[in-house]
């Protein structure tokens, strides 16, 4: 498996794109939101994909940073079939509300013929607190993140011989999503900042982490791989120096903080 960062920035990011990111064995492809807009298309593009190959979508959550990305991904997905240009099917995973909220855009800003092919060959699928479904070959597990703002979740993904991804969205990881974290050997996690620059970014008033909050989370879980993500872009050409400075102190797994379009084998 290999997962490739399409972007890594929060939502107000201007020097790197929105995180989302797609996971890769070989065979079938999930990217996991959207950023937020069209430049979705050029950054599969630009990370080597083909965004057809893009069949299953896994949506956190409804922010405009991580929905809208998902929102051009329905409407060039539904035009291309309604062309005869697009085979086969393709997954959307997400809570009902997302999927609603889609489905809503769908229908008043795309052509009539093209939105018909949400819920026929564009599946909406509702996932649930808890619940395990076959993602692209492997058993994945969704669950409700407690996010204190729009409803969110993360997933659990089993890959081989009993080690796990768990992505926690993009909020500190709360006491309902630890025991699917706990072991696991991948965490992606967000750090909206260093800590020694909490005062400048405020993400506590944001409800987010710094760097250090995420390594001491990591370190209490017994995580293996730590990935941080969802970050601030001023500290960009710097960013991989400084940010794991702060966490290796309170990390003793492998500490990973990748650029945009930068993959990692997992």
């Amino acid at each position: 498996m290999k997962l490739t960062m399409l972007g890594t920035g929060n939502a107000l990011v201007t020097e790197c794109y929105n995180t989302c990111f797609v996971l890769d064995d070989g065979e079938e492809c999930l990217m996991v939101d959207g950023g937020g807009g069209s430049g979705i298309l050029a950054q599969l593009k630009h990370a080597g994909f083909d965004w057809m190959d893009m069949r299953h979508i896994f949506v956190t959550h409804k922010h405009m940073d991580h929905l809208l990305g998902v929102v051009w991904m329905v409407r060039t997905i539904c035009q291309f079939m309604e062309h005869g240009a697009y085979e086969g099917e393709a997954w959307i995973y997400s809570h009902a509300e997302v999927l609603d909220l889609l489905r809503d855009i769908a229908g008043k800003l795309l052509r009539d013929k093209d939105a018909a092919h949400i819920d026929e060959r564009l599946h909406m699928v509702e996932v649930s607190d808890g619940e395990t479904l076959n993602v692209i070959g492997h058993r994945t597990t969704f669950f409700d993140i407690g996010s204190t703002k729009a409803k969110q979740f993360g997933l659990s993904m089993e890959l081989d011989e009993g080690r796990r991804l768990v992505c926690c969205g993009d909020e500190p990881l709360s006491d309902a999503g630890r025991p699917f974290a706990r072991d696991a050997e991948w965490m992606l996690h967000e750090a909206f900042c260093l800590y020694s620059q909490a005062d400048l970014f405020d993400p506590y008033e944001k409800h987010h982490s710094t760097v250090k909050d995420a390594c001491k989370i990591a370190e209490e879980l017994g995580v293996r791989n730590l990935l941080l993500y969802h970050t601030e872009d001023k500290t960009l050409a710097r960013r991989k120096e400084l940010y794991a400075a702060e966490g290796k102190p309170y990390f003793s797994g492998n500490l990973w903080i990748p650029d945009d379009l930068e993959s990692v084998e997992l």
